[in-house]
């Protein structure tokens, strides 16, 4: 398989908290790739280290074999990487299509105005909201808005999607067809590193997952070899109680 993103012994210190150390993962063509851990585990600092958010102290990160360490965001979204935020960070005076046109114009392919409003169009269409491409961002639900975190991000036409808990704040019908977006966008061809903490829906999508613990890999393997790992599970747990089983989300 080929890698899209490689992270290579990645480390950053905040003060005397060592938030991520000595970090390895790849992200190949066509995967989704969970990262999941504990809270304070670095999972969201390993994400603010990859797309530029902080400088690493120490490692490497490659897009499709290009230097991105200590690149600024702007830059990396152009090299083709896209993030959607666990707190939704859309412009809430702006309209759904000018969100998306807006990652469109700063993304991948650097498109000019007339271009990036039709792929915003494309985009919005494909995750649901292509009926409320007029409505202003400030008035759209929980999942009206993590949607449009999502289409912001898409519409840059990335070829590596950071997505930081999309499902979070969903309920039940909309953790659902979430999951099936996402399936979509993995079908198209956009590789995928995601944080969740909804065990049965990142067991369902994942290729393959990395466990963080205390800003290191605790284990990294297929949803089932997760699933039954012995030191996943005192991590996560506590005492030896299995992991959530890595059933389907229909």
């Amino acid at each position: 398989m080929t890698a899209l993103l490689s992270v290579i012994g990645l480390g950053k210190k905040f003060g005397g908290l060592q938030a991520v150390q000595d970090l390895d993962l790849t992200l190949n063509e066509g995967e989704i790739l969970g990262l999941i851990g504990p809270n304070g585990a670095g999972k969201s600092t390993v994400f603010n280290l990859i797309n530029g958010v902080f400088p690493p102290d120490a490692g490497r990160a490659l897009l499709e074999g290009r230097e991105i360490t200590g690149e600024p965001p702007y830059r990396v979204a152009r090299y083709g990487l896209a993030r959607a935020h666990q707190i939704v960070q859309p412009l809430l005076g702006m309209s759904v299509l000018d969100n998306c046109t807006v990652g469109a114009c700063f993304g991948r392919e650097n498109l000019p105005l007339h271009r990036a409003r039709e792929v915003a169009r494309e985009v919005a269409q494909a995750v649901g909201l292509g009926d409320r491409l007029d409505t202003l961002a400030s008035t759209l639900t929980t999942a009206g808005k993590k949607r449009l975190e999502l289409a912001r991000a898409l519409s840059a036409r990335p070829r590596v999607l950071l997505l930081d808990e999309v499902l979070a704040g969903l309920n039940p019908t909309e953790s659902e067809h979430m999951v099936h977006t996402l399936r979509r966008i993995r079908e198209s061809g956009i590789a995928i590193l995601m944080i969740e903490h909804i065990m049965r829906a990142v067991m369902s999508l994942s290729d393959r997952i990395v466990v963080l613990n205390l800003g290191r890999k605790l284990a990294e393997g297929t949803p089932q070899e997760i699933a039954n790992n012995p030191e996943v599970i005192v991590a996560y747990l506590g005492d030896p109680q299995r992991m959530p089983e890595a059933e389907g989300v229909e």
